[in-house]
């Protein structure tokens, strides 16, 4: 009997600890870098992963090598040259989501503040960016654009290529997350 009320007890807590979260393994990044003039400098990450839990707490995580450009060529400079994936494989994100509340959100989207550590090339950052969520059928949506300087991150860009790549990177993130407990 009394194994029997200490693992109830054990139980009960774990439960009122317990809370609610939302993850993709499928969620989208995508950064333009472009100038006038130029060749396209865009390239889109349709394999990143990310959870929000129910108290604003959010992870994000890509792989670098996963940007996929219109060019090869241009695709092996951003991982050999800029980003060096090989020596920095990931991009992570970690923060929390201001106020965060699932039940003001609907099918309107719900403006937030996100202030997050955002890890990348070896560097660590701190970003407030506005986010917007919108209640869907099995879960949340999240959606920002921020923008982002390479030599933030340490990220060179060769004096040859300077003036064909934006000073300010503009960087969008669509994540469909579906809810878990």
């Amino acid at each position: 009997m009394k194994k029997t009320f200490v693992l109830l007890i054990i139980v009960l807590c774990t439960t009122a600890q317990a809370q609610e979260k939302w993850s993709t393994k499928s969620g989208e990044i995508a950064f333009e870098a472009s100038v006038p003039s130029f060749e396209e400098v865009k390239a889109t990450n349709k394999q990143v992963g990310a959870i929000v839990k129910s108290d604003g707490t959010v992870a994000c995580l890509a792989l670098m090598n996963g940007f996929r450009f219109k060019v090869a060529l241009m695709e092996e400079h951003f991982n050999e040259n800029y980003v060096e994936s090989e020596r920095f494989p990931k991009a992570v994100l970690k923060g929390k989501i201001k106020d965060f509340n699932i039940e003001v959100l609907s099918e309107t989207p719900v403006e937030f503040i996100l202030t997050a550590d955002l890890s990348l090339h070896g560097e660590t950052k701190v970003i407030d960016v506005p986010v917007f969520l919108v209640r869907e059928a099995d879960g949340i949506g999240l959606t920002t654009e921020f923008q982002l300087k390479p030599e933030d991150f340490n990220i060179e860009i060769p004096s040859v290529v300077a003036n064909k790549v934006a000073k300010s990177v503009d960087v969008s993130v669509s994540l469909k997350l579906k809810g878990n407990e």
